[in-house]
C-alpha cells in the first residue's frame, strides 16, 4: 500500500545516504547541478518514489497523487465544472480533425466521452488572494490567465500535487491560474484527456479573448498543450497569446538518441514505467485479450439482430464486427539478431498502433507552424532532450523538418505550405533533469521560473498592444540578492586565452548567437532579446548564464533522417523487454489472480456502446460489468504530498514577506490605468529611469529591499522582437526617434524637447541601454551598422555626461562547465563562455 509511512520509509535511507555522499564525494559534482544539496537531494527523492511506486499497482500511484492537499493561506483556490456543452463541443472539434480513419483507429466516437457517473470534468482557479483582492477592488476582470496541465507520464499526478507549482506561476505572473482536472490513462486513454483539456480551453475563451491566456504544461502535460494548439489551429479555434512548454514529451516512439542513452541526471526510469499487475494495468496478453473480443464481437451481434446498435458503417469511422475481430497490431524489429513481436501494450496512453499518431507524438504533425509563440525549456540531462530539441526547430522552420515523405499527402504539403514558422524561445539548461521546475526549492528551478514570466509578460504585452506591469525580481527574491549561495557549488574555472579566442571565433561566425546571449537569466521584467529566423537559441547553466547553443547540425536532435523520426528503435526497447522480464517473474502470482478476475467479469459480461465502439483493451469504458456501479472513494490528505507542497511553496512565501516589507517604503507609483492592466504612463516610466539612474550612482550596493515601491513594479512592452510588432510597425532597424514618437502618441503625449530623455540609461543586463523606458535591441559594446544604432552614437556624442553612461555589472557570471553535454563531440564546442563586453568609459 501506498501512503505517507510507507513512502517515507521508503526513500529515508536515501536521503540520509545521499547527505553523506554528497560531502564526501562533492568533488565530481563540483561542475553539475547536484553540486548544491537540495538539488541532489530532490533528484534522489524523486527517483526513489518512482522506484517504489513501480512495485505497487497503477491504481495505487494514482490514488497516493491524487490525495488532497491543502493550499497555502495566502493562495485563492476555487473550483469550477466545465459545462456539458463545452466537453460536446470538444468532442466535435477532435471527431473533425481525427477524421474516419482516425475515429476507426480510437475505436468510435463515443467511449472516450464517457465518464464515471456523476463525475463531471472539474478544473481549479489558483489565484494569489492579494492580486485577487486587488482585483475586484479595481473591478478588473483579468487580463493574465495562464492554463496549465500537470504531467505524469499521462497516467498519474493531480492538479494538488502541481499546485505548489501552478502557484508560483501565477504569483510571478500576476496572473489567475486554472488547471483541468483531466482523466488519466490507462483507464482513460487516448484522446479523453485531450478532449478533457480542449474542453478547458473552450470554457476559459467564454470568458475571456484569447490574448489574455496563456498555456503552459509540464512533460505529457506540455505534450498535451501542443495537441491542444494544432487542434485549434486546424479548426479555427483563437489561438492564446503563447504556449509555455516545460520538457514536453512529444514523441511516444522513443525514437530520438537520447533516449537510448544513459542518463544519470535525470530520474525517468530509463526502462520506461512498469508496475504490480492489476485490473488497469498491464492490459490483457494476446490470448486473454481474443477471448475479450469474442464476447465483444457476440454481444455486438446479438445486438444487431435485436436492432440496438447495427454492425456499424465502415464508412462513418464506426468499428464494425469484423474489426473486432482482427489481430491486434504488434510490434516486430530485431533485437540481438532475432526478430522480436512485441504484442503487448507498451504505453499506458494509447495502443501501440497509435504511438506514432500525430496527436499522440506531435513531431509527427505534418507542420508545427502557425501556432502562438512558444517557450520550450529542456533539462540537458534528461533522456528526452533530442525530441524537444529538435521540437523547437520543426516549429520555427516546419519546412526543413518535415515527416517521411511516405507520411505525406497533399493536405499535409497544403498544411506546411499555408502555415507560417513559428516563433520559438528555445532554452536547453545544463545537465538539469526532466521538469526540474519540480525541484522549486533549488536555484536552477527558480531561474526556469524567472524565464517563465518573462516570456509570459512579453507575450501578453504583444498580443494585447499594451504594457505588462510584472514583479521586478531583484528588488524583493530570495536568489537576487547575490549570485552566490552556501549551497552552491565551489568556484568556477576562470577564462582563459583559447577559450576567449574560441569564443570570439564563435561570435564572429554567427553575430546573432551574441545578439541572443545577454549574460545571465533576467529578471521576470526584462526585455527579450530579438528573434533571429524565429527563433531564440540559449543554452544555459544551473547557475542562470545564458551561453549561445551549438548549431542546429552538431545536435543529435536535428541530425535524424527524416524516414527514422517515429520509428521505434532497439535500445530503448531491450531496456523495455528486460524490466518486463523481471517484472513479470517478480509479479508472477499477482498477474494469475488479475487473470482470475478478469475472467469472472467476462462471465458476468461487459456493458457495450449502442454505437459500436471498441475501447482499447485498458479503457475503463469497456471493462464496465453489466448492472455494476462506479463510485469514487473520498480523497484523504497526503501528509507527504502537503510537506513536499510546503518545502516546494517556501519560495514564495519568502519572496512574498520582502514584497511586503518593500511596500512600506514611500510611495511613489503612478495609479495603474483605468482599464486595470497594470500599465503606467509615460511619464512615470521616465521620472522612474531618471530616479533608477540617481540612485544607482549614488549607492551601488544599496540592499534592493530599501528601494521604493515603484522600482519592484516592472512595466513590460513588446518590442517587436519577432520584428512583427503587434503594437506598431516598428523593426529591429527602425530609428530611435520613430520609436519614441510612436510611444508617445500612443499614450498621447506631446514629443519632449529635453536632451536629458535621449540620454542613454543601462539596461537590466548592465549590456542594454535604456532610452526613454525602451530598451534597444543591441548592446553598447558594437559598431554602428544600423539607423538605430547610429542615432544613439549621434545622441551619446551630444550628451557625454558620465554620470549617465552604463555601469558595469559588478557579478561577473560565472563560465560554464566544460563538457557538460556528453555529446558535444565537436572539438573546441565543449566550451562557451558568456559574451562579457568592455563598456565604454
Amino acid at each position: 500500500m501506498m501512503n505517507t509511512a510507507t513512502v517515507g520509509m521508503a526513500v529515508t535511507p536515501v536521503v540520509v545516504s545521499t547527505f553523506f555522499s554528497h560531502y564526501l564525494h562533492r568533488k565530481p559534482l563540483r561542475h553539475k547541478p547536484t553540486a548544491a544539496l537540495s538539488y541532489h537531494e530532490g533528484l534522489r527523492l524523486i527517483r526513489e518514489f518512482l522506484l517504489f511506486a513501480s512495485r505497487h499497482t497503477v491504481e495505487e500511484l494514482q490514488a497516493f497523487t491524487s490525495q488532497w492537499v491543502p493550499h497555502p493561506q495566502w493562495v485563492k483556490v476555487d473550483e469550477i465544472e466545465i459545462p456539458e456543452d463545452k466537453l460536446s463541443r470538444a468532442a466535435s472539434l477532435l471527431q473533425e480533425q481525427l477524421g474516419p480513419d482516425g475515429i476507426k483507429k480510437v475505436g468510435g466516437k463515443q467511449w472516450w466521452q464517457w465518464r464515471k457517473p456523476d463525475q463531471p470534468l472539474k478544473a481549479e482557479w489558483i489565484e494569489m488572494k492579494a492580486d485577487y483582492y486587488e482585483r475586484k477592488k479595481n473591478v478588473d476582470p483579468g487580463n493574465r490567465v495562464m492554463l496549465y496541465v500537470h504531467g505524469g507520464a499521462y497516467f498519474f499526478g493531480s492538479v494538488d500535487e502541481h499546485r505548489y507549482q501552478i502557484q508560483r506561476h501565477a504569483r510571478k505572473l500576476k496572473a489567475r491560474a486554472l488547471a483541468p482536472r483531466y482523466r488519466l490513462a490507462p483507464q482513460f486513454p487516448f484522446p479523453c484527456g485531450l478532449h478533457d483539456c480542449l474542453a478547458t480551453y473552450l470554457e476559459l475563451l467564454a470568458d475571456q479573448e484569447p490574448s489574455t491566456i496563456i498555456l503552459a504544461g509540464d512533460s505529457a502535460g506540455a505534450g498535451m498543450v501542443l495537441s491542444m494548439l494544432v487542434v485549434c489551429r486546424d479548426r479555427g479555434i483563437p489561438l492564446p497569446a503563447s504556449a509555455v512548454l516545460v520538457s514536453p514529451w512529444v514523441d511516444l516512439t522513443h525514437s530520438f538518441p537520447s533516449v537510448s542513452g544513459d542518463c544519470p541526471y535525470d530520474y525517468i526510469p530509463p526502462s520506461g514505467f512498469h508496475h504490480k499487475p492489476s485490473r488497469a494495468w498491464p492490459p490483457p496478453n494476446e490470448e486473454q485479450l481474443e477471448q475479450v473480443k469474442h464476447i465483444a464481437t457476440k454481444q455486438k451481434q446479438n445486438m444487431a439482430a435485436n436492432g440496438e446498435g447495427g454492425t456499424g458503417d465502415s464508412s462513418s469511422g464506426v468499428p464494425t464486427i469484423g474489426d473486432v475481430a482482427e489481430k491486434t497490431t504488434c510490434l516486430k524489429l530485431a533485437v540481438d539478431g532475432q526478430e522480436i513481436e512485441i504484442r503487448e501494450q507498451i504505453q499506458m496512453y494509447t495502443t501501440n498502433e497509435l504511438l506514432a499518431h500525430p496527436l499522440v507524438s506531435p513531431v509527427m504533425q505534418p507542420t508545427l507552424g502557425g501556432l502562438c509563440p512558444l517557450l520550450i525549456m529542456v533539462g540537458g540531462g534528461e533522456m528526452l532532450r533530442d525530441e524537444q530539441i529538435y521540437l523547437a526547430h520543426k516549429c520555427a522552420h516546419p519546412s526543413k523538418y518535415r515527416p517521411a515523405e511516405a507520411l505525406l499527402d497533399d493536405t499535409a504539403r497544403a498544411q506546411i505550405e499555408h502555415y507560417k514558422p513559428t516563433d520559438v524561445v528555445l532554452q536547453v539548461w545544463d545537465d538539469l533533469c526532466h521538469v526540474a521546475p519540480t525541484l522549486s526549492f533549488t536555484r536552477p528551478a527558480k531561474y526556469m521560473y524567472r524565464s517563465v514570466a518573462q516570456f509570459g509578460a512579453w507575450a501578453l504585452a504583444r498580443a494585447q498592444n499594451t504594457g505588462i506591469d510584472i514583479l521586478d525580481d531583484d528588488d524583493v527574491s530570495v536568489i537576487s540578492s547575490s549570485r552566490s549561495s552556501s549551497d552552491e557549488d565551489e568556484s568556477q574555472p576562470k577564462e582563459g586565452k583559447q577559450e576567449k579566442k574560441e569564443r570570439r571565433k564563435l561570435h564572429k561566425a554567427n553575430p546573432e548567437q551574441k545578439r541572443a546571449e545577454e549574460g545571465v537569466i533576467g529578471r521576470a521584467g526584462d526585455p527579450l532579446p530579438h528573434f533571429h529566423d524565429h527563433m531564440i537559441r540559449q543554452r544555459v547553466s544551473p547557475n542562470g548564464d545564458i551561453f549561445p547553443l551549438p548549431p542546429a547540425e552538431e545536435l543529435p536532435g536535428c541530425c535524424m533522417e527524416r524516414d527514422l523520426v517515429g520509428v521505434i528503435k532497439v535500445g530503448p526497447v531491450r531496456k523495455w523487454l528486460e524490466r518486463k522480464k523481471e517484472w513479470e517473474n517478480r509479479f508472477h502470482r499477482a498477474h494469475e489472480r488479475v487473470h482470475k478476475q478478469r475472467l469472472q467479469d467476462m462471465a458476468v459480461g461487459y456493458e457495450v456502446f449502442p454505437e459500436g465502439d471498441v475501447p482499447p483493451p485498458s479503457a475503463l469504458a469497456g471493462r464496465r460489468k453489466i448492472g455494476a456501479s462506479e463510485f469514487e472513494k473520498r480523497k484523504e490528505k497526503s501528509m507527504g504530498l502537503a510537506l513536499w507542497s510546503l518545502w516546494g511553496s517556501k519560495h514564495d512565501k519568502m519572496t512574498m514577506d520582502r514584497e511586503k516589507e518593500a511596500d512600506k517604503a514611500p510611495e511613489t507609483r503612478t495609479a495603474s490605468s483605468a482599464h486595470g492592466q497594470g500599465a503606467r504612463h509615460f511619464s512615470d516610466l521616465q521620472n522612474q529611469e531618471q530616479r533608477e539612474s540617481s540612485s544607482r550612482a549614488a549607492d551601488l550596493t544599496k540592499p534592493p529591499i530599501s528601494r521604493n515601491r515603484s522600482s519592484h513594479r516592472r512595466l513590460v512592452r513588446d518590442e517587436s522582437q519577432t520584428g512583427e510588432s503587434g503594437s506598431t510597425d516598428a523593426k529591429k532597424d527602425t530609428p530611435l526617434d520613430t520609436l519614441l514618437a510612436l510611444r508617445r502618441e500612443g499614450e498621447g503625449e506631446e514629443p519632449s524637447q529635453s536632451s536629458e530623455m535621449l540620454s542613454p540609461l543601462t539596461g537590466a543586463t548592465g549590456k542594454r541601454p535604456i532610452i526613454d523606458g525602451i530598451s534597444m535591441p543591441f548592446t553598447l559594446g558594437k559598431e554602428a551598422d544600423t539607423a538605430s544604432m547610429m542615432t544613439l552614437t549621434s545622441m551619446m556624442d551630444q550628451n557625454q555626461d558620465p554620470a549617465r553612461l552604463p555601469t558595469p555589472n559588478p557579478a561577473s557570471p560565472h563560465p560554464p562547465t566544460p563538457g557538460s553535454w556528453s555529446f558535444f563531440d565537436r572539438p573546441g564546442m565543449e566550451r562557451f563562455f558568456t559574451a562579457e563586453e568592455s563598456l565604454p568609459n
